[in-house]
């Protein structure tokens, strides 16, 4: 059993040497460690999309003084989808519609760091629930 513990150690290693390569640190240590991940229950607002790579991602927000005071995101896709949500909703956090209504896939990107080129859409993904999120509250808050 030692030799098959030493392979699945070497392999796991492996696996996070290539990811932090492709995420940079920041990145891996967010896949690591995800943060605003999960359904939240009553939202003020909800965006679901689905992306042109066929993941979907969700995002919630509860807003009080109209800012984001808390938000959440949940994804069916890779990594660096909810690499992308996760950095996607802390931007949001604090912000007033205006200025979520600002951010852009590269605002995710430059937050996250480092995404592979064929993964980047992720982050306009995430920015684009953010702002389907946006138009849901301002539906609601007619």
């Amino acid at each position: 059993m030692d030799k098959l513990d030493q392979f699945l150690d070497n392999l796991q290693e492996e696996i996070y040497d290539e990811a932090r390569e492709a995420m940079g640190e920041k990145g891996f240590d967010r896949w690591r460690n995800p943060q605003f991940a999960g359904k939240m229950e009553n939202p003020d607002a909800h965006g679901r999309v689905l992306g042109t790579c066929g993941d979907t991602m969700e995002i919630f927000f509860k807003f009080e003084d109209n800012r984001v005071k808390e938000g959440s995101y949940m994804t069916d896709g890779c990594a660096s989808s909810g690499v992308s949500g996760s950095f996607a909703v802390e931007l949001t956090l604090g912000k007033t519609p205006e200025e979520l209504a600002d951010i852009t896939g590269e605002d995710v990107l430059k937050t996250i760091g480092k995404l592979p080129e064929e993964e980047k859409h992720c982050a306009f993904l995430a920015a684009q629930t953010i702002q389907d999120a946006l138009t849901d509250y301002m539906n609601s808050a007619k």
